[in-house]
């Protein structure tokens, strides 16, 4: 055999075999505009929030790929909750500084201040949007690109928003409409708990629905499709947040997120945040574990572990015992209904240890609908299917403004 067929046949293989060559990586909305859109902000003062996820898939920070662009000139940088590096704990407050590597100047918009203050908005002439959201409602990073864009209309300043993926799909919602009495920063709109948009697209629906005005335009990516896990995207994964390691994990938080609010742990503080919960007390798992096994909930099993939690998390210091969240299948799976019937479940049990966080969890839930739910015999089974059709009227108002198919 020549070396020439030789090379040929290898190369046939590698174009049948890998995933990377099968489904061509899609473009960000970061790469598209370094490509041919860079004269939406030739030329002005651009201020940028972002974080550690904002980033091309070689590793070049938005913030320094911005920086050395032609014609642009970065002047202020946003940062969101965890930090614009992404390594803040959940919650903690963020002072303002100075970027080591281009000098501009880094305004924390989770600490003392939550939007841009007039005095900044007076360095800009655009805002500009690029972070890695995670298609949940009871996430804050979205909700600081609302309020941001927000005070941006009212300061007369345009916003752009560099699209990205959402990494559970773009074409399901579930979990039920926000009440805004209980609006926070882990939702500040009626939106539906999974709420089965791009950033872009939240944003376009936010001000297309008349929620607040502002001047919004969307770079979008190419070669998106709705259906799309973050993994068929081909884009290097990099954790949204420091709890949130993989994608199942991303996929189990609309509904194992309910566990903050509550004195039993999300398992943050262990190897598998999010995929497990657990307390010190919790000495029944293998029991709760095979009863939620029985109910065959679609799309997931349990199975009951022991974790060591680090300190400075609930239980830290201990080894404790916790139901594990196995995904068996990602398209089966209705999040917020396993987060229900994991709360029920454990809550049954253990009355006399439980203890709820009311203000976190009817925020987190988004009412006062799902507590009450846990503790009324029939609760979950009645509210799961109201939570559904909410989520699928909320969905066909939506979509008038998709970007993708």
């Amino acid at each position: 055999m020549t070396n020439f067929r030789r090379l040929f046949i290898l190369a046939a293989l590698a174009a049948t075999s890998s995933p990377a060559l099968a489904q061509p990586r899609i473009k960000s909305g970061l790469e598209v505009l370094l490509k041919d859109s860079l004269h939406l902000i030739s030329g002005k003062r651009v201020g940028l929030l972002t974080n550690h996820s904002g980033r091309l898939p070689d590793g070049t920070s938005t913030i320094d790929a911005l920086f050395k662009a032609p014609g642009v000139k970065l002047t202020a940088l946003f940062g969101p909750e965890h930090g614009i590096r992404g390594a803040a704990k959940a919650g903690e407050k963020i002072s303002s500084s100075v970027d080591s590597a281009t000098g501009v100047p880094i305004y924390s918009l989770y600490g003392d201040q939550h939007v841009p203050t007039p005095e900044q908005f007076k360095t800009i002439d655009v805002l500009l949007y690029d972070i890695q959201d995670v298609g949940a409602r009871v996430y804050t990073y979205q909700w600081t690109m609302a309020s941001a864009a927000k005070a941006a209309g009212e300061a007369g300043v345009p916003v752009i928003i560099l699209d990205r993926p959402n990494p559970i799909r773009a074409d399901r919602v579930d979990g039920g409409i926000l009440d805004t009495a209980f609006k926070s920063g882990v939702g500040l709109y009626p939106v539906s708990l999974r709420y089965g948009l791009t950033p872009g697209e939240l944003l376009r629906y936010l001000v297309g629905s008349g929620k607040f005005k502002a001047d919004v335009k969307v770079v979008p990516m190419q070669g998106y499709k709705r259906s799309m896990y973050y993994e068929d995207t081909g884009l290097p994964w990099v954790n949204p947040s420091p709890n949130l390691r993989t994608n199942d994990a991303n996929l189990l938080y609309t509904g194992t997120v309910f566990f903050e609010g509550v004195n039993a742990t999300e398992g943050r503080g262990t190897d598998d945040p999010f995929s497990q919960v657990g307390a010190a007390w919790l000495n029944d798992a293998g029991a709760i574990a095979a009863e939620l096994n029985a109910k065959k909930i679609p799309g997931v099993t349990f199975d009951s572990i022991s974790r060591a939690v680090e300190p400075g998390y609930k239980f830290g210091g201990q080894t404790i015992p916790m139901i594990h969240v196995k995904v068996t299948n990602r398209d089966a799976v209705v999040p917020v209904n396993v987060g229900a019937y994991l709360l029920r479940a454990i809550y049954v049990r253990h009355k006399d240890k439980w203890e709820w966080r009311k203000g976190s969890i009817d925020r987190l839930s988004g009412s006062t609908r799902l507590r009450e739910a846990v503790e009324k015999d029939g609760g979950i089974e009645a509210l799961l299917p109201v939570f559904a059709k909410e989520s699928a009227d909320w969905n066909a108002e939506a979509k008038k403004y998709w970007i993708y198919k």
